[in-house]
């Protein structure tokens, strides 16, 4: 039995996966699990304690993706006041873990995904072997990566692009920029292309005299600590043109910012869509700005248009990637 872990800013999903006949492939179900509000706990040993309180399975390891740096078997949550260590962890339940982050579980999960677990924008011409990019706007952006090993499967890599400095492509985004720059000083891609940058870009709008914000809207941000799903949620019903404006904006940058992964690691094998946002909003990818600001990169578009694009729509892609990642690990790795 393997415990799987995906600790987002937002919640934390603990879960158990079996081992297969043969230790090569985990159950597609879980057979316990559990959601849990983040920010509603302390630390990650007080969701496991909780979790494991009602779990009769004997761990034999654990794997968690967090949304975070991890560095040397420590990890400090993006958008939490935790701090994450799998030692101490190991020594408090009595089974190995190990950490990663969470992008790097996606991307762990990529290979396993089925035809069911995605939804194509476009398929494009995937190159054998190629490397492949994922990019998820949930509470923050997360990126990662996966190159093709000589051990004959894909092995996921980490990344912090969502915190590189935003580019602006088109004047709206420019003036968007300057007037957040004198605000926050460093303007990275997360701040207006993820869960906490959609009220940025909608605040933006609003503050600019861009669009009006009609009072019921006013009053509904107002009673919510997040504004994320208001928002969202007016702008896919097109019960408010700013909100539609907010989200049109977020997916321009989006798919700015998932060209210029594909770019960066020559992603010939596909660019996967993860997080939190994208199943909510697959009709306006389908049918948005999204694919052409993804292929608007100059003398490389016509490249950008054979890059396969997918939307990973189960909601387990993390979990998967941590079970995955804990069935591979040796006894001897599982503290690193």
């Amino acid at each position: 039995m393997l415990l799987a872990g995906d600790i987002g800013g937002t919640k934390t999903v603990m879960a158990i996966f079996e081992v297969e006949r043969g230790a090569t492939t985990i159950t597609r179900h879980p057979v316990q699990e559990r959601t849990f509000p983040s920010q509603q706990y302390q630390s990650l040993e007080l969701i496991i304690e909780e979790f494991l309180q009602d779990c009769d399975y004997p761990i034999s390891a654990a794997s968690f993706g967090v949304a975070g740096p991890v560095v040397g078997g420590r990890a400090e949550v993006t958008n939490l006041p935790w701090v994450i260590e799998s030692e101490a962890l190991a020594e408090r339940f009595g089974f190995g873990v190990h950490l990663l982050n969470d992008l790097e579980a996606v991307g762990t999960a990529v290979p396993h995904l089925e035809r069911t677990d995605l939804l194509t924008l476009n398929e494009g011409q995937p190159v054998e072997r190629g490397a492949i990019g994922v990019i998820a706007p949930g509470t923050g952006l997360g990126e990662g990566f996966l190159v093709w090993q000589t051990t004959g499967r894909y092995e996921a890599h980490p990344s912090e692009g969502g915190h590189c400095a935003f580019g602006p492509t088109t004047p709206l985004q420019l003036e968007m920029l300057n007037y957040w720059l004198p605000r926050m000083g460093h303007v990275s891609y997360e701040r207006v292309c993820s869960g906490i940058g959609i009220p940025n870009i909608y605040t933006f709008l609003r503050e600019t005299g861009h669009y009006p914000e009609p009072p019921w809207l006013h009053d509904a941000l107002a009673e919510v600590s997040d504004q994320t799903p208001v928002i969202v949620k007016a702008a896919v019903a097109s019960e408010a043109d700013i909100c539609m404006a907010t989200l049109q904006l977020f997916m321009e940058i989006l798919g700015d910012q998932a060209g210029n992964l594909a770019l960066t690691v020559l992603a010939t094998g596909g660019i996967y869509l993860g997080g939190g946002i994208p199943p909510r909003i697959l009709p306006q990818l389908q049918q948005g700005p999204f694919m052409e600001f993804f292929r608007d990169k100059g003398r490389f578009s016509d490249m950008m248009g054979r890059i396969p694009v997918h939307v990973i729509v189960t909601p387990k892609a993390a979990l998967y990637g941590t079970a995955y990642d804990a069935l591979a690990l040796s006894p001897g790795e599982l503290a690193q």
